[in-house]
């Protein structure tokens, strides 16, 4: 078990110390490269953050005036047939809008049902199965240009849903 602290400490020095190597035997500028790239990465954190802020105040409107609660109510109604806890229903939902507000109802879900509960193993294993789709798309996109999306939606909705079988799967195993 040593081994494996020992390794999960050095894996990203040894990364960024290989990066810099490769970039020197290139004969690559690597401190003027990186400038450029923070400065990039920089304008581009300027440009989306009004998306981020629309995301937050959203997912707090629909918080505070119930509407989670009642799309639990009724989506969970059907979801419980399959073994998917209605009572996450809504971290679904606003999971696949904005990562750190679904953190906000992930703390409240552990608060509530408990971590070490079929509903908390299910949240904490769906989290990590899905992705943000909504906003992961609209960044990028926005970022790169693309105006053609073509079945990144769909494809993205699948591994979504796919993520949520595979943790509702997994936490029943677990739970035996």
């Amino acid at each position: 078990m040593e081994i494996f602290m020992i390794i999960s400490n050095m894996i990203i020095p040894v990364v960024i110390l290989g990066v810099v190597c490769f970039g020197v035997s290139r004969r690559v500028q690597v401190y003027d490269a990186f400038i450029e790239g923070a400065n990039s990465g920089f304008h581009i954190v300027v440009k989306i953050m009004p998306t981020m802020v629309a995301l937050m105040i959203a997912v707090g409107i629909l918080r505070a005036s119930g509407f989670l609660d009642m799309l639990a109510f009724q989506l969970g109604r059907m979801t419980d047939y399959i073994g998917f806890p209605g009572e996450l229903v809504p971290l679904t939902a606003v999971k696949m809008f904005s990562s750190s507000a679904a953190t906000g109802l992930l703390l409240d879900i552990f608060k509530e049902f408990g971590t070490d509960t079929y509903i908390g193993l299910v949240a904490s294993i769906s989290m990590s199965c899905t992705e943000t789709i909504f906003y992961t798309m609209s960044v990028y996109f926005m970022t790169a240009k693309v105006t053609k999306t073509r079945f990144t939606l769909a494809g993205a909705l699948i591994a979504t849903f796919a993520g949520l079988a595979a943790s509702v799967v997994l936490a029943a195993g677990i739970m035996g």
